[in-house]
């Protein structure tokens, strides 16, 4: 029977701490693949091939700096993520999960979708205000050195009839960009991203009694809290690879109308192939890694901690 457990709250520290490991060991791996890369460039071109003492030490930096910057950056980022779905939940509701045992049988749609609308619009809000309020005095500066410009510019040129945009356009120019910025692009990025994780909740519904179940290996920590220990690797690359070839064929549908408005049929049929394909292997590698790291962290650092309900 398929219980309903709601997560309620998100302990910040571990999910914090987890995430950003875990983006660590990814930053690491691209750094020693682009080194790699690099490498084998370098040793087929003359000239780079004598730099090699160098090279070596520009690699040995971005295998450090790599991990080391995106730990960081993603410290941050985690830890808004978990504040704001804490701070979210509790008025709109938290992210519900249908389990029967340790499979993730069904996902609510409109709870997920919902919650993550509105962090996603929070955070678009924030940036737009960040951005806001350092473009428009910008705006407001040219604005009023406007007529200098261009006046300097005529005299420059000898040109009596060239076409500038006056301080006044420039100046609305800054507050409609303020405008589109704070209110139009979260209210775009709700609606996008509330059709966006509709569509990943309905998808899953409809493919893991199909292809199999997400499987969560929970552990009762004190009351309502639990521990998320153990995430079978397999499973979970499969059907996350399986939900996310669904958003990759739909994704080459559009481009093979694209392509074939532009009389290119073949490259449209191509284009819908390889992106279906690509979006299953992607994210089959990607989910699969995710949760062997995760495994492999959790009895050192920890597992992320939730409140379910």
């Amino acid at each position: 029977m398929v219980d309903i457990k709601e997560i309620k709250h998100v302990r910040t520290a571990p999910f914090t701490l987890m995430n950003a490991s875990i983006q660590a060991i990814f930053a690491f791996i691209a750094a020693i693949l682009f080194v790699i890369a690099f490498g084998l460039v370098a040793a087929f071109i003359p000239g780079l091939s004598a730099l090699g003492g160098f090279l070596a030490l520009i690699g040995v930096a971005v295998i450090i700096l790599a991990p080391l910057t995106s730990f960081f950056l993603n410290i941050m980022g985690s830890f808004v993520l978990a504040l704001l779905y804490n701070l979210v939940a509790p008025r709109v509701g938290g992210v519900k999960l249908g389990l029967e045992g340790s499979d993730l049988k069904t996902i609510p749609v409109v709870p997920l979708s919902l919650i993550m609308a509105c962090i996603s619009t929070i955070i678009a809000f924030i940036v737009g205000l960040y951005l806001a309020l350092a473009f428009t005095p910008i705006f407001s500066l040219i604005s009023t050195a406007t007529p200098a410009i261009a006046s300097a510019i005529a005299n420059a040129t000898n040109a009596t009839n060239m076409t500038i945009p006056t301080g006044a356009a420039i100046g609305a120019a800054g507050w409609i960009f303020a405008l589109v910025t704070i209110i139009l692009v979260p209210i775009v990025t709700f609606i996008s991203s509330f059709i966006s994780f509709a569509l990943f909740a309905i998808f899953y519904n409809a493919l893991a009694p199909r292809v199999g179940a997400l499987k969560l290996d929970f552990a009762s920590v004190a009351g309502n809290i639990f521990e998320l220990i153990n995430i079978p690797a397999v499973p979970a690359a499969l059907i996350m690879a399986v939900v996310f070839a669904i958003f990759g064929l739909i994704r080459g549908i559009f481009s093979l109308i694209g392509f074939s408005m532009a009389g290119d049929a073949v490259g449209g049929v191509v284009s819908l192939v390889t992106t279906t394909i690509g979006y299953l292997v992607m994210y089959f590698i990607m989910v699969l890694l995710v949760a062997i790291f995760y495994n492999l962290l959790q009895p050192r650092i920890g597992g992320i901690k939730v409140e379910l309900e």
